[in-house]
């Protein structure tokens, strides 16, 4: 691409920090530093027309793990690393609603429920066995036990006749929390650019070259929020892609659903939207296919999304799908994020291992926080 004089001139030259990705992550970053350095110039470029990866595809869950999978975390995690990152999902949930406002971004607070499969009795039982001591150790964290044991009022096929709901989890609506934290940047004169993808980031000197699929800048510092899709950036294999199916109900009438539902160690979600069901997961029956950065759905995770949508959630109903559709995280052998200083002039803050709802606005005010 030319650029003219007045392009380079008005959106590249001069530039003080660049922020890469504008889903929740990149934006919240670019307003923290905006806040700190309120003379600075900063510029988000972003490769799709809308938020490309996951921050305008997720299923809008303000959550902080299931009970099953905080279980299945303590096997690789200790039990300090498992409070900080409850701890840190929680904050970034109330920095979030700070930031916006709960009617901006759509928030309510339902509580999150497990359900559990009736031929999966043992991982019931396990859950309740250390639902006692996973209340205590998470006290600190809500100022009350999260995890209380709930019937099942909604009546779900196929399943343990008790959940186990955490109730300070909520849920929000993903387009409204977006497109309230573009318009703050707009309101900040931070410039975000569409349709552009950065191909390469060199270090040159004091400053970093950011090559794009159009044009090159320089930029004094960069800032790397593109989670799923970093490895293709930051050459690093301890962010991996993971690929989410979603479908969504057209409108079911007198629905009484409401709240956030787990099922499977978190591999299985669903909530009500609008009258409607959106439902997600089976990454774990095809992992292998799944860790892509390429959007898309397939026939196994589809017919069983529509199987269990049927038999597990809306039973004997008659169910029309609306929409169905992908969304890229990033994941990794560890689910804290990363959020560190890479080189002299670039930073990134990724890997928010399928929380990026709770995470991002915490993530993106620390990767900030590191600019010099």
């Amino acid at each position: 691409m030319e650029l003219s004089y007045w392009e380079y001139k008005t959106w590249l030259s001069r530039v003080d920090f660049t922020v890469i990705g504008s889903g929740l992550v990149g934006l919240n970053c670019a307003l923290r530093l905006k806040e700190k350095y309120p003379k600075s110039k900063i510029l988000v470029l972003e490769k799709g027309s809308l938020p490309q990866g996951a921050s305008t595809k997720n299923a809008g869950f303000a959550c902080f793990g299931s009970i099953s999978e905080l279980v299945s975390d303590l096997k690789s995690h200790s039990e300090e690393q498992v409070v900080q990152l409850v701890q840190k999902r929680y904050e970034g949930i109330q920095l979030l609603r700070k930031l916006l406002g709960d009617t901006a971004i759509g928030f309510e607070q339902h509580g999150g429920h497990e359900l559990f499969l009736e031929d999966n009795p043992d991982l019931f039982e396990t859950c309740l066995d250390r639902m006692e001591d996973l209340n205590e150790l998470l006290r600190p964290v809500f100022g009350a036990v999260p995890f209380v044991k709930t019937n099942n009022v909604f009546g779900f096929g196929k399943i343990q006749e008790q959940y186990i709901t955490h109730q300070f989890e909520g849920q929000l609506d993903t387009g409204k929390m977006m497109k309230a934290l573009l318009q703050k940047c707009y309101d900040a004169q931070i410039p975000v650019l569409n349709g552009v993808e950065v191909r390469e980031i060199q270090e040159i000197g004091t400053k970093a070259l950011v090559a794009t699929d159009g044009f090159e800048f320089d930029s004094k510092q960069v800032f790397v929020a593109t989670n799923g899709f970093a490895s293709k950036l930051l050459k690093s294999e301890t962010v991996k892609p993971a690929r989410a199916q979603v479908l969504v109900t057209q409108p079911i009438k007198n629905l009484n659903i409401k709240g956030t539902f787990h099922f499977d160690e978190g591999f299985y979600y669903f909530r009500n939207i609008d009258d409607r069901i959106l439902f997600g997961g089976g990454r774990n029956l095809d992992m292998k296919t799944e860790e892509t950065t390429e959007f898309g759905e397939t026939e196994i995770i589809q017919k069983s999304l529509e199987k269990l949508l049927s038999e597990v959630i809306l039973p004997n109903q008659n169910i029309e799908i609306d929409r169905r559709w992908s969304g890229i995280m990033g994941v990794g052998t560890q689910k804290s994020p990363i959020v560190k200083q890479l080189s002299n002039s670039v930073y990134c803050g990724v890997r928010l291992g399928g929380m990026g709802v709770a995470l991002g606005s915490l993530v993106g005010k620390e990767l900030a926080d590191l600019a010099q």
